[in-house]
């Protein structure tokens, strides 16, 4: 069972959060994070939430393949503003992990769209599963959100959950040259809600 194993105060750019840790045992390297905004109430809900999973090459070193890196930001900032929660998820790559990550952004390079090269690699289009989020958010006494995202995978996820999802905050990142048949593939195959 995932339970809360350390938490601290972390001042960022974009406002003050206190940082939690989960995992199953307190020696766990790689724990799923909450960044809870200063000024948060569980009393008061919805409570606007994002459910960032993890994208180190764009999270960290801002790559331009994807708008990962900047839908954290807006999304922290949101967060920030909101008295909010993101959550992040350590399912790098959709699911498929860093390594694999790296192998489909080969095949990307050769030709095969985002979902095809997954696929190709033996692994579904979308592995994530929002399981942890639902229990990070029971344990900060979260019963409704905002949710921001243009995953309506996200919503469908939460909402057969004890969750309610009361509205949806999209969080739409302008595409870059290096981005936007990333961006359009994940509108015309994946459902997500771009305006592409």
């Amino acid at each position: 069972m995932m339970n809360r194993q350390a938490e601290a105060p972390i001042p960022t750019a974009f406002g003050g959060f206190t940082m939690v840790a989960y995992a199953d045992s307190p020696d766990e390297r790689m724990p799923h994070l909450a960044f809870v905004a200063d000024g948060f109430d569980p009393a008061q809900q919805p409570v606007a939430v994002r459910i960032h999973s993890e994208c180190m090459t764009g999270d960290v070193f801002g790559s331009r393949r994807c708008d990962c890196g900047e839908q954290l930001h807006t999304a922290l900032q949101l967060a920030a503003e909101k008295k909010g929660v993101v959550i992040y998820l350590r399912q790098e790559g959709r699911g498929i992990g860093l390594i694999n990550k790296l192998k489909a952004y080969n095949l990307q390079d050769l030709g095969l769209n985002t979902a095809e090269a997954n696929t190709h690699l033996g692994f579904d289009v979308d592995a994530r599963q929002y399981d942890c989020a639902i229990r990070i958010l029971q344990d900060l006494g979260i019963q409704a959100v905002e949710l921001i995202t243009n995953n309506p995978e996200k919503v469908e996820a939460l909402k057969r959950s004890p969750i309610q999802v009361l509205g949806r905050i999209p969080v739409v990142i302008p595409p870059q040259a290096d981005s936007k048949a990333y961006l359009q593939t994940k509108q015309d195959l994946m459902g997500h809600l771009l305006g592409l």
